[in-house]
């Protein structure tokens, strides 16, 4: 059985000030994901909530947060620059919040956006955890490769530049991440990214009626795929 989560705040920036996070712990933990919301929805949506207790139940705990603007209740995203430090500051606070998962694998990201700036902010410099230790992957709920309607590659340049290990969580109705412009992308980055595709969901992984899938096994089967690679990443040793 999870245990029950628990609520935290941290500051984002300096100048952005405190936002709020919810740390969920998994009974007998193999991993911990520090997990960022997407654009237009923030740590409280269904989604997020529903992604992170299937994570404590198959052995990963959650650190999930808002960045500035969502706690602001503010629609459009913070500028870029806040919403990397926010990542960053997000990760110090999941050692205070989690200081038994030292021994466990980090891994960072999120839905979206959320996903795309911890990778954005690794790129700029490694994410470390708060012992200085280099993040052990990252993990994309649905990588926003490109705008709808309008396919390009632009949004994974950056991916070159990252460090660790990389999962890609993707539905093959995604109109943010067509898999004939996202497939060679991943291919560039070699063995050290994964991409895992889910036949009939879309950017937020709903699935048509019509389609015949169980809408509750493959939410099953994504996190299953996150706990599945976590269990190949390796932590650091302890001194």
């Amino acid at each position: 059985m999870p245990l029950d989560p628990r609520e935290s705040r941290f500051i984002a920036t300096n100048s952005s000030g405190e936002v709020s996070a919810i740390y969920q712990p998994a009974a007998e933990p193999r991993a911990l994901f520090v997990f960022a919301h997407g654009a237009g929805a923030g740590m409280r949506h269904t989604f997020m909530e529903r992604f992170a207790g299937r994570c404590a139940d198959a052995g990963v705990s959650t650190f999930r947060y808002q960045f500035p603007y969502m706690e602001a209740e503010r629609r459009r995203p913070d500028h870029a620059p806040i919403l990397r430090a926010t990542v960053r500051s997000a990760i110090a606070a999941a050692g205070e919040c989690a200081p038994d998962a030292a021994a466990l694998p980090w891994i960072v990201g999120g839905k979206s956006m959320g996903g795309r700036m911890t990778s954005l902010a690794d790129a700029d410099q490694p994410l470390t955890r708060p012992d200085g230790a280099p993040i052990d992957g990252i993990a994309f709920v649905g990588f926003p490769l490109h705008p709808a309607g309008k396919p390009g590659r632009d949004r994974a340049d950056h991916l070159a530049e990252t460090h660790p290990p990389l999962l890609f969580l993707q539905g093959t109705r995604d109109r943010l991440a067509e898999l004939e412009f996202l497939r060679p992308e991943v291919a560039k980055l070699g063995g050290r990214a994964r991409l895992e595709v889910f036949d009939g969901a879309d950017h937020s992984f709903d699935v048509l009626k019509r389609s015949g899938i169980d809408p509750d096994e493959l939410h099953d089967r994504l996190v299953g795929a996150l706990a599945e690679w976590s269990e190949g990443l390796v932590p650091p040793a302890l001194p």
